[in-house]
């Protein structure tokens, strides 16, 4: 897919979308965890000091004495993380084992009596620590000693579980994001269905296939439709405004073409040629040029109402040999069909008769004596080929043949425009005529359809009745 696909643009915006959320809420619950914990071990130093609390007391001299450690085993093991430390106004001081030689510099404030206070600081080693201290007021005889007790633990438990949660949620969450692209493309796809239905909608209008698109649409894709189809049926209305204007162009011209006919055979008659000669080449001119524009209109107007046409091929030749057979061209060869009876063309009748009047006509007018018409093989199916024992054409002249205006032989009448009229019918039905030289000797006319990205037309058919 390149970058201008819609389907690549949403998919790319989603999984952007996707990676942006993920690592945010991975952000967040990062955070939350590590609340969480800071919380935990908060509640666990509260536990911690309502434990040193009860084993501490002042005999009667006033000296702190506890009566039995906190059961925690860590509070035995150096540095271990976790510590106790009680002091009292007299400069009296109690620790943990796990505080070995240093001790604990607890801020300056002091605590309400009662009142349980949490702050960090820096412990042994430089680690933070989180401390829960608390003051008590304890009697010593009849004097009232003032203690402070404090329980801290290392916050680096909470660090190393906070990294080990944030690896386990990072393999979490990229199977989750695995999972959300996954669906995001699913989602697009079924997103842009209606479009990729639009689409071949349209294409089914433009082989003549339906006339509309489906008026069942989503909401957002409706509006599409209803203007695609009131613009086809616009364009279906100029199209036959035009093919009416080019019928009545056609019979204004009748009655102008029959009178310079009649003058041409009046003017031979009194022995005037050249003139008559020049009066009926011009009139020729016109009248192809009108059977060419009634040609175009005529392909335009059946391509926008037909379906799928198809046209037997060997009762059509054979027709048109039978016209060609009475005309002075045509008398003086022979004509070879070679198609079998079951072969169809999906080209309209009249269409197809058209085209292939006019190269047998060609082929007819430059033969010596054969004229020979066959199917042969296309590069996606069988192909129409018409072929003469004339002169033929050199290789170097034959691309300039089929320009519009170019005559088969320079030296005949006519106006040029029997290849014009067969290349326009031949590229409204996506086909083509190619000319190359002919095994009888002379020029070798075919016509095929032509091929198109992704087309899947059956360019010949047979005949299911035969078949």
């Amino acid at each position: 897919m390149k970058w201008s696909s819609l389907r690549l643009r949403l998919i790319a915006a989603g999984i952007v979308a996707i990676l942006i959320a993920l690592t945010i809420a991975g952000g967040g619950l990062v955070l939350l965890f590590e609340r969480h914990v800071a919380r935990t071990l908060a509640g666990d130093l509260d536990v911690h000091l309502k434990q040193l609390l009860a084993a501490i007391d002042v005999d009667p001299q006033g000296n702190l004495v506890l009566t039995q450690p906190p059961a925690d085993p860590r509070f035995a093991d150096p540095l271990s993380g976790l510590y106790w430390q009680v002091s009292d106004d007299r400069h009296q001081l109690l620790r943990s084992r796990s505080l070995w030689d240093t001790t604990m510099m607890l801020l300056a404030d002091q605590p309400v009596p009662g009142e349980v206070h949490q702050h960090e600081i820096a412990g042994p080693g430089g680690v933070r620590l989180l401390v829960a201290e608390r003051v008590v007021s304890l009697m010593a005889g009849d004097r009232k000693v003032a203690v402070r007790l404090a329980v801290a633990t290392d916050l680096a438990r909470v660090s190393a579980a906070a990294s080990a949660f944030a690896k386990d949620l990072a393999i979490a969450l990229g199977f989750l994001a695995c999972v959300l692209v996954v669906a995001t493309s699913i989602q697009v796809g079924l997103g842009l269905r209606p479009l990729d239905a639009l689409r071949r909608g349209i294409a089914d209008i433009r082989a003549g296939r339906r006339r509309h698109l489906p008026s069942a649409a989503p909401a957002e894709v409706q509006p599409l439709v209803e203007e695609v189809n009131a613009l086809i049926d616009a364009q279906e209305g100029e199209i036959q405004r035009s093919r009416s204007r080019a019928a009545d162009l056609a019979h204004g011209l009748k009655t102008p073409l029959a009178a310079l006919a009649a003058d041409a055979t009046r003017l031979h008659e009194r022995g005037e040629h050249a003139i008559a000669q020049d009066i009926e080449t011009v009139g020729e001119a016109m009248s192809r040029h009108v059977d060419r524009e009634l040609a175009r209109a005529r392909v335009r107007g059946h391509l926008r109402r037909a379906a799928t046409p198809s046209t037997e091929l060997a009762p059509l030749v054979r027709s048109l040999i039978a016209t060609l057979a009475r005309t002075p061209a045509g008398a003086r060869v022979m004509f070879e069909p070679e198609i079998a009876d079951d072969v169809r063309v999906p080209l309209d009748r009249t269409d197809l008769a058209e085209v292939l009047g006019n190269l047998l006509e060609n082929a007819a007018r430059h033969a010596k004596a054969r004229v020979r018409v066959s199917t042969g093989p296309g590069s996606i199916g069988p192909s129409i080929v018409i072929e003469d024992d004339g002169k033929g054409i050199g290789p170097a002249q034959l691309p300039g043949v089929l320009e519009r205006g170019v005559r088969l032989d320079e030296r005949s009448k006519g106006a040029g425009l029997g290849l014009a009229i067969v290349q326009d019918v031949l590229e409204a039905y996506d086909w083509q005529v190619d000319l190359a030289a002919s095994r009888l000797g002379g020029l070798k006319a075919t016509i095929s359809p032509k091929v198109l990205l992704g087309s899947q037309s059956a360019p010949f058919l047979a005949d299911p009745v035969t078949s």
